[in-house]
């Protein structure tokens, strides 16, 4: 008889803002993660310090230790939960920066070691008409390549409107799609195991 996998996510924004609407349609759909049974870490990226990547820096300095640090919360993750905004129609330079550090070798093992046989569930939300849109193909299409098998999107257009003053997702219908991401990136898992 075979057992059902644990899904061990790693949820995170490409935001660093204090009142980043990313980070809490992420914590919308990691509550439906949790309650499908998932284990749920959430990590804020304001937490993990870094340069900007650069080859020469990379090369004197090696892999910073809070990006080895967010590395091992990833490599014990077989899922990986991401909300990101939307800067000029693509990638946050914090989630892209992010990427670069953790897709580095580190003492032998691949760049594609935290991201390879993972399942990804990505969503995004802005205020504009597009809810990040345009933005999370090129999100999905980066995490992809690396060896993450992309669940579809969620994109959350008039954010601001879908949440009350106390900070509560109160527009049902987006709180029904994060909350569903969130638990099909669980059920999935648990399927591929």
């Amino acid at each position: 008889m075979t057992t059902a996998t644990t899904a061990r996510i790693l949820a995170f924004a490409g935001s660093s803002r204090k009142a980043s609407w990313n980070r809490k349609v992420l914590d919308v759909a990691a509550a439906g993660a949790r309650d499908a049974g998932a284990e749920v870490t959430v990590a804020n990226l304001a937490d993990y310090d870094m340069p900007i990547y650069n080859a020469d820096w990379h090369a004197e300095h090696g892999v910073p230790k809070a990006m080895r640090e967010l590395r091992a919360l990833m490599m014990a993750a077989n899922g990986l939960l991401i909300a990101s905004p939307e800067y000029n129609t693509s990638i946050t330079p914090l989630l892209k920066n992010t990427i670069d550090w953790l897709s580095q070798d580190v003492d032998g093992d691949s760049g594609y070691a935290p991201f390879t046989g993972k399942v990804g569930g990505l969503m995004g939300a802005s205020n504009g008409q597009f809810g990040t849109m345009r933005a999370l193909p090129h999100v999905s299409h980066i995490l992809a390549n690396l060896g993450v098998l992309m669940l579809p999107v969620v994109a959350v257009p008039a954010v601001a409107k879908a949440f009350d003053d106390t900070g509560t997702m109160t527009n049902e219908r987006v709180k029904q799609r994060l909350t569903e991401l969130g638990a099909r990136l669980a059920r999935t898992i648990a399927k591929l195991g």
